[in-house]
């Protein structure tokens, strides 16, 4: 990594400065032919060519469309929020009112992730409102669920395979510092909830089971004396507790949340969570690092993520933690079917600070047999979070994982389509562009 140019923007890292239409330059092997729709990922990609953070770059959202066998196209393009209108704007300028206080939500980057939920797509991050955008990425606007929202809206919220209800949350700055929404499959807000917490920590994501959502209070914590002096608005606070926040998900305001205290660390990503047949224990899957930005922003000498378990025994108060393995990865996904419910199978990328690592390996835990399974990408091919696209009518790992790709060497990028059962086999496919595809965060298939 070159020494004067930050992780967010070197290598992969590094923005494409253009909006494109294309066509594929070219396909290896053959694409399934029942994957019929669109691969979405979102990603910062600052308009300027610079930003401090990369949670501060504007959204940019990549996809392809498949139809029959065959590649239609690909396309990338910008959301178009207040702060892609302002480029180089302070956020804070343009979301605060001086005089009411009052800070907008419609500023946000919308660079994050990106869901479909009740016939809508929205781009999402966790520091506004969410954006609808249509399936061609043109943008229409701030959703606030008619008005219901009235926080921020985590980029992570869950969509319950049996109701079909969206659950998410918001935290805030100033108190109320975390409220819980509860969507109907239509998308109406039919519960907001104020979890009462004592400060403003980054609540990056959460749980859903059956019956519960588990919220996570890590120590990671606002510092608004920092943040006034234009420094790193967060940093690590060894006196702030690590807990776990158990709530019913149709709980009334009066209802109290459960607090199960954890070890020390963050945790960026669940990767599920149920309960088990009994009701007794809630076992929550996630990536953990022991610690982050101890020493400021810069520092990430905190240790590397990894999947991590914690068993939380609703008789007793108290956690079982074990890791999972020792190898750092990241995005934890699992099939979109069994989200809150018990599972097998899980999946996420290898993690490296490294600008430009030696590969990506994609993993395929088996949580029931404790195995892990590895797909290694070529050396010099690089790649982020795998989706899992499942097989109609199939087990729970029979499906596909879908990703986009790095080849370093060519300077571009692809889609990667492999057997998410056989994960050690070559990609079923791979759906090449004459263009660089850079490394992001989150996103979806969506079916036709």
């Amino acid at each position: 990594m070159s020494e004067t140019v930050p992780l967010h923007l070197a290598g992969n890292n590094a923005p494409v400065s253009e909006e494109v239409t294309l066509q594929p330059s070219k396909v290896v092997g053959e694409i399934p032919a029942e994957l019929n729709g669109q691969f979405f990922r979102n990603g910062p990609n600052p308009r300027t060519g610079w930003s401090p953070h990369s949670f501060a770059g504007d959204g940019m959202i990549h996809t392809i469309a498949l139809e029959g066998g065959r590649a239609r196209w690909y396309r990338n393009r910008y959301v178009r929020t207040p702060l892609y209108e302002h480029p180089g704007q302070s956020r804070f300028a343009l979301a605060f009112d001086q005089e009411t206080g009052r800070i907008d939500y419609r500023v946000s980057t919308a660079n994050t992730h990106l869901i479909t939920h009740a016939g809508r797509l929205f781009a999402l991050e966790e520091g506004g409102f969410p954006y609808e955008v249509t399936p061609d990425l043109a943008t229409i606007g701030a959703h606030t669920f008619d008005g219901a929202l009235r926080t921020p809206m985590t980029a992570h919220p869950k969509i319950c395979p049996i109701t079909g209800e969206l659950l998410f949350f918001g935290y805030g700055l100033r108190p109320p510092y975390l409220t819980h929404y509860r969507a109907s499959a239509t998308g109406e807000v039919v519960q907001r909830r104020v979890v009462d917490v004592p400060r403003a920590t980054m609540m990056h994501d959460f749980a859903i089971t059956r019956n519960h959502v588990i919220f996570m209070d890590l120590p990671v914590v606002f510092d608004h004396v920092q943040a006034a002096a234009g420094g790193p608005p967060w940093r690590w606070d060894d006196a702030h507790r690590a807990r776990f926040g158990v709530l019913a998900r149709t709980a009334g305001d009066d209802a109290p949340v459960r607090w199960f205290d954890v070890a020390p660390c963050y945790v960026w990503h669940t990767m599920n969570a149920f309960e088990d047949s009994g009701g007794e224990t809630i076992t929550v899957t996630g990536t953990r690092v022991p610690t982050l930005w101890r020493g400021g922003a810069d520092d990430l000498e905190g240790g590397l993520p990894v999947v991590h378990r914690w068993t939380l025994d609703l008789r007793s108060g108290t956690v079982a933690e074990e890791p999972l393995d020792d190898a750092p990865s990241e995005y934890p996904r699992v099939a979109d079917a069994v989200l809150g419910l018990p599972h097998r199978y899980g999946y996420t990328t290898s993690f490296s600070l490294d600008a430009e690592p030696e590969r990506s390996e994609i993993y395929a835990y088996d949580l029931t047999g404790g195995e892990r399974a590895v797909h290694r990408l070529p050396p010099g091919h690089t790649c982020g979070e795998a989706v899992f696209v499942p097989r109609a009518g199939t087990g729970e790992n029979e499906g596909f994982l879908m990703t986009f790709a790095h080849d370093r060497g060519a300077g571009t990028g692809y889609l990667a389509i492999l057997d998410a059962a056989d994960l050690t086999a070559p990609p079923l496919a791979e759906v090449h562009v004459p263009v660089r595809i850079p490394a992001g965060f989150h996103g979806n298939w969506i079916p036709a």
